[in-house]
């Protein structure tokens, strides 16, 4: 598929302070793109729009909140006059045995990846009927295989993977396209948040090639672009994962066989691992919910 040119697009990019978020939201402006960036961290947000090349804006949000993401949509169309791409990147994490987690920490996983994209789609979709656009919605090589000690971030993306196919064949008649995107470890806050456990890190260690890597952020980010511009139904931010997608069928009962013996392997660490959301990413969204009880 050829790609189109970004001059004068405006595309919203959620989860935009730091990582994917805020390098994507560089790139797209770099190449013309109008950018509307969309997070928890107002200061972060607005150094990273004084940086961008062309015209920006910042916005304040929740992306679990319908109210205040509808707002954000009715002042990003007000903004700039139109919406032509949307990519739902906001997400959280955590880790470790599933029978110890934090059930709150747990939940908000699911509520920020799953529920936090939808809300996110339902606010724009609108202005992306209008403009015949495309929503890009970030998954994971977690949707693709499952993973002990990721319960909530496997079952997010999982199920935001399944969201999207569903919503493709809903807009497609429409002229909306919409795209999933697949990463696997990449160096961002939240991987090296997750890293800062030792059991985290050495399972991940001990997974097979190619999986066991970190990969730079950068090449990700450009092979994301690139499927913004294709307008493309599936983008790997590593070249690998494509061929993921052919023995997916397989994975769970290889995961299960091999997951037990690991797990066996690292039962007497796993008491006492951290349960709450991982890196800078993680700690914003819980200051944010604290701020909000408060």
């Amino acid at each position: 598929m050829s790609r189109g040119s970004l001059e004068g697009k405006v595309a919203v990019v959620t989860g935009a302070a730091r990582g994917v978020g805020e390098l994507l939201a560089r790139k797209l402006s770099a190449r013309g793109a109008k950018v509307a960036l969309v997070g928890l961290e107002p200061d972060a947000l607005e150094q990273v729009s004084a940086r961008l090349h062309g015209e920006s804006g910042h916005w304040h949000a929740d992306v679990t909140d319908h109210e205040a993401m509808a707002r954000v949509a009715g002042e990003v169309g007000e903004r700039f006059g139109r919406v032509d791409i949307v990519v739902a990147n906001a997400g959280v994490a955590n880790g470790g045995p599933f029978a110890d987690s934090d059930p709150q920490a747990w939940r908000r996983v699911v509520e920020v990846n799953l529920i936090g994209s939808a809300v996110t789609a339902r606010a724009f979709l609108p202005l992306l009927i209008a403009s015949r656009g495309y929503l890009l919605q970030i998954a994971s090589l977690a949707a693709i295989t499952p993973a002990p000690m990721m319960t909530a971030y496997c079952a997010s993306k999982s199920g935001v993977e399944a969201y999207a196919h569903c919503l493709r064949a809903e807009v497609g008649h429409r002229g909306v396209r919409v795209g999933v995107g697949y990463l696997s470890w990449t160096d961002t806050d939240m991987v090296r948040g997750a890293d800062q456990d030792e059991v985290m890190r050495e399972l991940r260690q001990r997974l097979p090639w190619p999986a066991n890597k970190t990969y730079p952020l950068g090449p990700a980010v450009d092979r994301i672009v690139a499927g913004i511009e294709r307008r493309s139904s599936h983008v790997y931010g590593q070249w690998w994962l494509r061929g993921m997608q052919g023995v997916r069928g397989y994975l769970p009962g290889v995961i299960g066989t091999v997951g037990q013996r690991e797990m066996r392997r690292f039962a007497d660490r796993l008491t006492g691992m951290r349960t709450g959301l991982v890196g800078a990413g993680g700690n914003a969204d819980e200051q944010h919910r604290i701020t909000v009880r408060d």
